[in-house]
């Protein structure tokens, strides 16, 4: 073989050995395919992994308000039920103080009834006579006699103990008081009224009067008023109910 026919075939071993080195490179497209698509599954785990922690972020704020409100929550609660506590307490005592004040007034109730009753059946009983003192008879009428009476009384500061009419009698007792400068009596004595009236026919009125008057004097000592004193005092009320009685309008 000659020199110039060995090149040629080494030339052409050599064409031969490139193209063939070319045809055998490795194809690397379903790598990079495979990569991408597990890059984008990672960015697809981290932004569920971000969302997951903003997530947990906000339950763990809601958890917190949550426990906040829970404690504020019971907290009210206890003062509630101290609150309640203390209205059962003030309620049990005002419902026993109730209770007392019910059995007293039932039991006053029944008493003033009982007084009331004997007092109806004392003023039934009574007659003007009985009574002494000084007496009178209006040319009124019962009724306008007993408003009279008890608008003289008021007047002059006497307050009724006993105040009982019925049928055509009637019948006050008055307090016992000390006399102001100003009143029916002079300053330094005492006095309780007793007044009894009686309808008459011809729609006219007996009226009795009799006084409890004593004398104080220094030291607190309590000295019996005259004979004259008494009837005095007794003769000033009724020309006090002659007053009223003048002034109609003022009863």
């Amino acid at each position: 073989m000659s020199e110039t026919s060995s090149r040629r075939l080494a030339l052409l071993l050599l064409a031969t050995v490139i193209a063939a080195g070319s045809s055998c490179k490795p194809d690397h497209s379903p790598i990079q395919e495979e990569n991408e698509r597990l890059r984008e599954q990672v960015a697809k785990q981290e932004e569920m992994v971000s969302s997951l922690q903003e997530g947990q972020k906000f339950y763990q704020q809601q958890s917190t308000l949550l426990t906040h409100e829970v404690r504020e929550a019971k907290k009210e609660t206890e003062r509630l039920n101290k609150e309640t506590e203390r209205l059962n307490a003030e309620r049990m005592a005002l419902s026993a103080k109730l209770e007392a004040q019910l059995a007293e007034n039932l039991k006053l109730t029944n008493e003033n009834r009982r007084m009331s009753a004997k007092a109806t059946e004392a003023v039934r009983s009574l007659r003007v006579e009985d009574v002494g003192g000084q007496s009178e008879e209006f040319p009124q009428a019962l009724t306008a006699v007993c408003q009279a009476a008890e608008a003289a009384l008021g007047r002059n500061g006497y307050s009724l103990k006993v105040n009982v009419r019925i049928d055509q009698k009637a019948l006050y007792v008055t307090d016992r008081k000390t006399s102001p400068a100003a009143s029916l009596e002079l300053p330094g004595f005492r006095n309780q009224y007793l007044v009894s009236l009686q309808a008459l026919p011809s729609k006219r009125t007996r009226l009795s009067v009799k006084a409890e008057f004593e004398k104080m004097v220094q030291g607190g000592r309590v000295l019996p008023a005259a004979t004259e004193e008494i009837a005095e005092i007794e003769r000033r009320l009724i020309a006090e109910i002659h007053k009223v009685l003048a002034a109609p309008g003022k009863v």
